[in-house]
């Protein structure tokens, strides 16, 4: 017989399984057809190709487009540009420094102040004699200018003459004292034919003097004095034009035009073609000149100039009288027209 404390164990042990096992439902041995492996393909359909992959992104989000790069500057204060300098101006009215066209007119405002500022701050009369002061001393002094144009010695079937015409003139940019000079004469022989110009000449342009004054001929022994009035300049594309209509104390009308071109073949070797045109309102027995055109001078010299204020030159020139004038030198046994050969230096200073 076994000891009460063995028996008290056996039946704490045996409470003890009960309870583990409490809920569960026993299996009951199964049967044959069950023991028999089940079908892995049952209930799924069969297909000629083997399932696909699983996608490895099943489950995420894609975007059509990559996502953007992070601006570099986000949380930067980027400056604000500068204004535009030119903004609300006409570029079609500005040069290419910025400043007004010079064909432009000035804008109204520029006429809103006094013609010269200064005068708001001083005395308007103290300012304009200091103004005065200022042109004179900058542009109104005087200059001296002297030039032998033509000193030459022509050449005309061996019979060789002398021919001068100088000019040139004393003063400042406005007005000047004027004085010319021409004659001519054989070579072994005092001159034939003198002319002396004293004028006044203003400044009508940068480009233009108006001259007036009196002229006097010497003409073997007979004189003749007359009043000028002139117009002198450069014309457009650098023609020296000298024109000028004279009366005579006899009351006789006439007039005299020269026009010179200089063409730069280097910068010392200068072509200069040169025309003369006299011409006389009537008659004037005294000086053999019929009326109309009188006589014409066509030329041209070729100058060196070794400096800018010496120049020797060799040229041609062909010599023609008209109508009346023409008609008096037949009388008088000479010719009306012919080519001279000209040799000669050109100076100033």
């Amino acid at each position: 017989m076994r000891p009460w404390y063995v028996l008290l164990l056996g039946s704490c042990m045996a409470s003890t399984s009960l309870a583990q096992h409490e809920g569960h439902t026993t299996p009951e041995p199964a049967t044959a057809e069950e023991q028999q492996p089940a079908d892995t393909h049952a209930g799924q359909a069969a297909t000629a190709e083997p399932a696909a992959p699983a996608d490895p992104h099943a489950g995420h989000v894609m975007s059509a487009e990559p996502a953007a790069e992070v601006d570099p500057h986000v949380g930067h204060t980027m400056p604000v540009p500068a204004a535009d300098a030119h903004q609300g101006h006409d570029m079609a009215t500005m040069s290419a420094g910025g400043m007004p066209a010079a064909d432009q007119p000035p804008p109204p405002e520029a006429f809103e102040g006094p013609a010269h500022a200064a005068d708001r701050f001083y005395d308007s009369a103290e300012m304009a004699r200091t103004r005065e002061g200022l042109r004179v001393e900058n542009g109104d002094f005087k200059t001296l200018f002297v030039m032998a144009d033509q000193f030459e010695i022509r050449s005309h079937d061996g019979e060789d003459t002398y021919i001068w015409d100088a000019q040139g003139w004393y003063g400042g940019d406005i007005n000047k004292f004027w004085f010319k000079t021409e004659g001519e004469g054989d070579v072994d022989d005092s001159p034939e034919e003198i002319e002396l110009q004293a004028l006044w000449s203003h400044a009508l342009h940068p480009w233009f003097d108006l001259q007036a004054g009196a002229r006097v001929d010497f003409e073997s022994g007979f004189e003749r004095s007359h009043l000028v009035l002139g117009l002198q300049g450069l014309a457009p594309y650098r023609f020296e034009i000298d024109a000028a209509a004279f009366i005579s104390d006899e009351g006789d009308v006439s007039a005299r035009f020269e026009g010179e071109y200089d063409v730069w073949l280097t910068q010392r070797l200068i072509l200069q073609p040169r025309v003369e045109l006299e011409l006389a309102a009537q008659d004037i027995p005294e000086r053999s000149m019929g009326s109309g055109l009188s006589s014409g001078e066509f030329g041209a010299r070729l100058h060196y100039q070794f400096v800018r204020e010496f120049a020797p030159y060799l040229g041609v020139e062909y010599e023609r009288l008209f109508s009346g004038t023409a008609d008096a030198a037949r009388l008088q046994g000479k010719e009306t027209g012919g080519w001279n050969v000209v040799l000669g230096v050109r100076s100033w200073f």
